[in-house]
């Protein structure tokens, strides 16, 4: 018997999320979060204090950044350039913010991506040939999960921040690409995006005495945060020189769309003329790419933002830590809280912490985290305040002693709003 594809779909209803969607939508899943990007937003008819933007500078509501993005807007509009970069949709904009970001991380040269996303799917596809090997790291973004997808030849994992395992990973494929005549590329995050960790980039860089193979690493949620200068987790670790490929996104501090790759001319000009994703995509507006010239700007001018966006994560995670939650391995921005309780707890302290402490943050259950933990993510950000650290800090003990008390528990979802 024939499946009709749309009855299957509807039958399936999208696997474990999209079966969630009849309870989820609009609260759990595609929250409408409302008004100008600040520290209180609007839920649902009710202000909250939002935890969940990857907003870390604080510059998506900026007034220099505002001014900027509507000045560029007012003067070309949203739809120049027209066509791809390699067709028509080329300008000397785009080539000064290619030059100084590839400056800005010391590489020879940088190519813009559209979308961070696809352009880490393409790199990947592009570099690689059914003889490479590809060697990363077990909590690899989705990103890099898709584009090794497309990667025909040998694929080895090893566990998250493993130097053992990573080890025996190099040495497997350091036998494989002998016989394949290929080469080997390693794949690996600055930051964590989920948990805070950092990619041991130094550890990783060590074994380039050991083995023959390049980097590439996914800085997403590490460019213009991390390190003296904003440049990253390989300048956190001082090893930017031994960094093949640095890969960067304007989602995260920039605030803004797109991202890039840096590394050798040689290599950015193969990777230009082999990205399917920017070939045959429109290019970035121009508007865009001169709010994004400015906001690298300020990323280099103003280090005090990035100095109140590290204070904020500091009395956060350390308030945290003393108050006796587990926060993980986190050492950037990103914070988890990870709680002991069920499916059902864990949807009742989020409606709890909604509805009645007006905090919004994002919460991770199973099958990402084990069914026994609850995971909590606060994104900090220079927009914060210590008053907003600190009443969240007194709610979160509040939350830990109600669940310690089995006030969450029962399998139905409670009406915790105050009345």
């Amino acid at each position: 018997m024939i499946m009709d594809i749309f009855d299957r779909i509807i039958q399936d209803e999208g696997g474990p999320l999209g079966q969630y969607r009849r309870k989820a939508h609009g609260y759990y899943m595609f929250p409408k979060l409302e008004g100008p990007i600040e520290p209180y937003m609007t839920f649902q008819g009710k202000q909250v204090l939002a935890w969940t933007f990857n907003n870390y500078l604080g510059l998506a509501n900026h007034p220099d950044v505002r001014k900027a993005d509507a000045e560029a807007a007012a003067k070309w509009g949203l739809a120049y350039p027209m066509g791809a970069r390699m067709m028509s949709g080329h300008t000397s904009l785009h080539e000064r913010l290619e030059m100084e970001l590839a400056e800005f991380e010391k590489k020879e040269d940088a190519y813009l991506f559209n979308f961070g996303y696809q352009g880490m799917v393409s790199t990947i596809d592009a570099l690689l040939n059914r003889r490479d090997v590809v060697v990363y790291d077990s909590q690899a973004h989705a990103c890099i999960m898709d584009g090794m997808r497309l990667h025909m030849g040998q694929r080895i994992v090893y566990p998250h921040n493993n130097l053992e395992k990573c080890d025996k990973a190099l040495e497997r494929a350091t036998r494989l690409t002998q016989k394949s005549g290929g080469g080997i590329l390693l794949i690996t995050e600055g930051v964590y995006g989920m948990t805070g960790a950092l990619g041991f980039l130094d550890q990783i860089v060590s074994l380039k005495k050991k083995y023959n193979f390049r980097i590439l690493i996914d800085d997403a949620h590490g460019f213009g945060v991390m390190g003296k200068n904003g440049r990253g987790t390989s300048e956190h670790f001082n090893v930017m020189d031994e960094v093949d490929l640095y890969f960067g996104a304007f989602a995260k501090s920039m605030a803004g769309i797109g991202g890039f790759v840096a590394g050798k001319t040689d290599i950015i000009n193969y990777l230009r003329y082999n990205l399917r994703s920017q070939i045959y995509a429109k290019s970035l507006p121009m508007a865009m790419v001169e709010g994004l010239l400015k906001r690298l700007d300020m990323i280099r001018t103003m280090p005090e933002l990035r100095e109140k966006l590290l204070l904020i994560t500091s009395k956060l995670q350390e308030g945290l830590k003393k108050n006796g939650f587990d926060i993980g391995p986190a050492e950037a921005c990103v914070t988890p809280v990870f709680l002991k309780g069920e499916l059902p707890e864990a949807t009742n302290i989020l409606i709890d912490l909604r509805e009645n402490y007006r905090i919004f943050c994002s919460v991770v259950v199973y099958p990402v985290v084990p069914r026994d933990v609850i995971m909590f993510r606060l994104i900090p950000t220079a927009m914060h305040s210590l008053e907003h650290v600190e009443y969240t800090l007194n709610a979160f003990s509040q939350i830990q002693k109600k669940l310690s008390q089995g006030f969450y528990k029962g399998g139905e979802v409670k009406d915790m709003a105050v009345k």
